[in-house]
């Protein structure tokens, strides 16, 4: 296997989503709590999962990977409240399944009150729609609150930092044991916004590269551990330095398990998300440090710019709003740096 592109943070798989990604040359996909997926019995079953496999294969496309199970399954988890046993047997049942079914990765965050953003509809290069997040605004909260991974319930009492240390440490020492067995890799997605003010009432802990490497030595060398390296996640972090720093830590301790590629302009307290090629990074030399680092996973594009005539920005789960110009801008900027990198696989040129 080498760097390749894959359609990724896919909500819904239908139809659609699989000509859309035929059409870009692409051959595989990664879905993120996909609606293909039933939740009722608290676990993702192996039925489901074969049959989204076997619709993928279908299609001629293979499933990279999954990311996040519903909110409904996990927040126990993150918060340390009763319930959490319960949710992580039924975690370790979705592994086992997952193995089963022949997907060998799951992607999950551990942001109590998930992502934050303070405008779902800023103002882009050209007019295009972007999310923005301005730490001055988050008493009017959190504009992505209808998000499907948002939780509904308050937190009460606060939750600090050293609770949520313990609730992760809790939770790997559950779950990397039946990963490493089942032989699925469990990546973990840094925390966005990285501020260290609580958002919501619970405390982000995944917030600078140093957090990152503190997740990775908790999970004291298992195989299982991963990191879903979001860029633009690092790049609110400190730009160009804080992706260096990552790339650097993970890519030679063989953790990065795939990358988010996005970015934005500015770093925390205040940025705003933004095409490929006008924010932080240089998207050419990052790709260039990945292969440097012997990374060879695949790649998705994240948080698109909705341009003229696109639904809207990210918070909308549809397919229609998903097979959108501004996906398709970024996957071919993707594909193209890529290529120049000689590093693409026969069949993704186009």
């Amino acid at each position: 296997m080498s760097m390749r592109i894959a359609l990724g943070h896919i909500d819904t798989y239908d139809d659609r989503t699989a000509a859309f990604a035929r059409q870009l040359g692409l051959t595989s996909v990664q879905l993120h709590a996909p609606s293909n997926l039933p939740s009722d019995a608290g676990y993702w079953t192996y039925p489901d999962l074969r049959a989204l496999q076997d619709r993928c294969a279908r299609d001629g496309l293979t499933i990279e990977g999954l990311e996040n199970v519903p909110a409904a399954l996990f927040d126990k988890i993150q918060r340390g409240a009763a319930g959490r046993d319960e949710q992580i047997e039924n975690y370790q049942r979705t592994i086992r399944n997952l193995a089963r079914a022949g997907i060998f990765l799951l992607g999950y965050h551990f942001i109590t009150t998930y992502v934050w953003r303070t405008d779902m509809r800023a103002a882009g290069r050209g007019g295009a729609r972007v999310t923005a997040f301005d730490l001055a605004d988050v008493g009017a909260g959190n504009a992505l609150a209808s998000y499907k991974l948002t939780p509904s319930e308050p937190i009460e009492p606060p939750i600090t930092a050293e609770q949520m240390w313990a609730n992760y440490q809790y939770f790997l020492d559950a779950v990397l044991p039946v990963a490493e067995e089942a032989g699925v890799r469990l990546a973990l997605h840094p925390d966005d916004p990285p501020v260290d003010a609580p958002l919501g009432g619970a405390a982000r802990i995944f917030t600078t590269p140093a957090a990152l490497e503190e997740g990775h030595r908790r999970a004291n060398g298992s195989p299982a551990w991963g990191l879903n390296l979001c860029l633009g996640t690092v790049s609110e972090m400190d730009g160009h330095r804080s992706v260096d720093e990552v790339i650097d830590y993970f890519g030679r301790a063989n953790a990065i398990s795939y990358v988010h590629f996005r970015d934005v302009n500015g770093t925390v307290p205040a940025f705003t998300e933004c095409f490929l090629g006008e924010g932080n990074l240089d998207p050419a030399a990052v790709m260039a440090r990945l292969a440097s680092v012997g990374f060879d996973g695949f790649i998705i594009d994240d948080h698109t710019p909705a341009m003229t005539d696109d639904l809207d920005t990210w918070g909308d789960t549809s397919s229609a709003a998903y097979c959108s110009r501004g996906r398709a801008h970024a996957i071919g900027y993707l594909q193209g740096i890529l290529t120049a990198c000689g590093r693409l696989p026969a069949g993704q040129e186009s």
